[in-house]
């Protein structure tokens, strides 16, 4: 049995067009960041983070929805190794790419696919909040067979949105690196 919530999922935002101020989208990514930080300490990455799977209630919580790819640790290796979520908001890692010691993009074979982590969920939620605020993904739409478009930096965020200030810029960009060591390591940094 399932309770009746009330309210909108972030992608219904985006969808009507609906504007979403910086102070209102900290505010939401909080929340978001709260709810990821428990998963995590519990050991469980949900790996399908993305505006249709946050759901912003009337009663203001925030709730986490689809877990139906998540980890726990628990499950066999060949299911942890499957692709699950959605590409756009994969991290380039669980793609293949991997920044190099010049800081250029590199590619390997399968051999270089990552699993995902806590960190996995992070870029997701960057990309999110990145969509939120531009109605634009970082490195654009990547379809299910397609490979992510890592090339490039994505575009400041508020190149696409003036209202969208140079530290909230500096955050974003850091949360959707090309390059994982430059990301956020834990929801609570």
């Amino acid at each position: 049995l399932y309770d009746w919530h009330a309210g909108q999922t972030w992608q219904q935002m985006i969808d009507r067009q609906h504007r979403i101020d910086p102070e209102q989208a900290v505010a939401l990514a909080g929340q978001c960041l709260k709810a990821l930080g428990y998963l995590h300490r519990q050991g469980v990455i949900h790996r399908d983070v993305k505006p249709s799977n946050l759901h912003q209630g009337e009663d203001g919580v925030l709730r986490l929805l689809d877990l139906g790819v998540a980890l726990s640790g628990r499950e066999p290796s060949d299911m942890r190794a499957l692709h699950a979520g959605t590409p756009s908001y994969v991290n380039p890692e669980q793609w293949g790419f991997r920044m190099s010691a010049g800081s250029s993009l590199a590619t390997d074979d399968e051999s270089a696919v990552q699993l995902p982590t806590a960190q996995s969920d992070l870029f997701a939620l960057g990309v999110t909040l990145y969509q939120l605020l531009t109605h634009k993904l970082p490195y654009g739409e990547v379809l299910p067979y397609q490979v992510g478009r890592y090339y490039r930096d994505p575009t400041p965020p508020s190149r696409h949105n003036p209202q969208v200030p140079i530290w909230l810029d500096h955050v974003l960009q850091k949360a959707v690196a090309r390059d994982q060591r430059c990301r956020f390591e834990t929801a609570e940094e």
